[in-house]
């Protein structure tokens, strides 16, 4: 079964001095193109973390983000507030002072002189933290790939229902081609036939010359091999389909898409009736609303 590129997971666990959380986001991507944050202290680790990855995610764009929130879950109003760097600040006041002392200054320094500073006050997820242990920020980065596995694989399902009923609507339009195409010779023969007579003014008229004509006209309008060439990319994108998910089918489904669009466009040009005509524009259109969706599978 496919999977969709489309995927969301989510992981947390409490660590000393908070929670640590790992939320994962994807759409769609040609390749596996990652995004990493990663809390103050933790900048080093982009190249492990892709690797953690790799087993899980083929394709995608995927955004990671490792927060770590202080004192806990982080629900109350003070999680997002800024917070007060006792250091810097004991750093700062010591400084002024020893500034006026000299310039021999006699004006008091206190919290007024330290408001300029605008380091003082730093977010919570930029204090220095204890170092986060890189294995349990792997543990929940697997925890959170098996989450984002499970909604692509439901969202996989979807779009397998979805791609299945357009295969479905474009064998019908397939029958009816098959079904017109003799007819439309028939037709022309006919046509031919007509056309010969009120011109030659008679009512006999060479046969046999009549007889290649058609079959030089059947020979330009032939679309046999555009249809066993149809119908083999619906059976092979069919059973791609059906493929076990752990090999990523999204490319595969892509250059079958290309091909279907190629043997339309062929069925078109060799029309000359308009039921075939029509039924080629409605094969396009199915194939237009493929590309859409498969442009989102794994």
């Amino acid at each position: 079964m496919i999977r969709s590129m489309t995927g969301f997971g989510e992981a947390e666990t409490p660590v000393e001095g908070g929670l640590l959380r790992v939320q994962i986001k994807t759409v769609n991507h040609r390749f596996l193109n990652t995004t990493i944050r990663t809390p103050h202290g933790f900048d080093g680790h982009d190249a492990e973390i892709q690797s953690w990855l790799r087993p899980f995610l083929a394709r995608g764009h995927t955004n990671v983000t490792i927060a770590f929130e202080r004192g806990g879950a982080g629900t109350g109003e003070a999680a997002d507030l800024p917070m007060v760097d006792l250091v810097r600040a004991r750093h700062y006041m010591a400084e002024l002072r020893r500034m006026a002392g000299d310039l021999g200054m006699t004006d008091s320094i206190g919290v007024k002189e330290l408001l300029g500073f605008k380091d003082v006050f730093q977010s919570p997820d930029r204090i220095e933290a204890e170092p986060l242990d890189p294995a349990v920020v792997k543990t929940l980065v697997e925890a959170a790939c098996v989450e984002v596995v499970r909604f692509r694989e439901a969202e996989g399902r979807r779009l397998h229902d979805d791609l299945t009923h357009r295969l479905s609507a474009m064998s019908v339009q397939l029958d009816l081609i098959e079904a017109r195409a003799p007819q439309r010779l028939i037709a022309e023969r006919d046509r031919l036939r007509a056309a010969v007579r009120e011109l030659a003014e008679q009512e006999d008229m060479d046969e046999e010359r009549l007889a290649r004509e058609i079959a030089w006209i059947a020979e330009k309008w032939d679309i046999n091999e555009e249809l066993v060439r149809f119908r083999s990319h619906i059976e092979l994108f069919g059973e791609a389909l059906e493929a076990d998910a752990s090999e990523p089918s999204g490319k595969k489904l892509s250059f079958l898409v290309q091909e279907m669009h190629r043997e339309a466009n062929t069925i078109g040009s060799k029309a000359n009736d308009a039921a075939i005509a029509h039924a080629s524009v409605a094969l396009k259109e199915e194939i237009e609303r493929l590309r859409e969706q498969v442009e989102n599978v794994e």
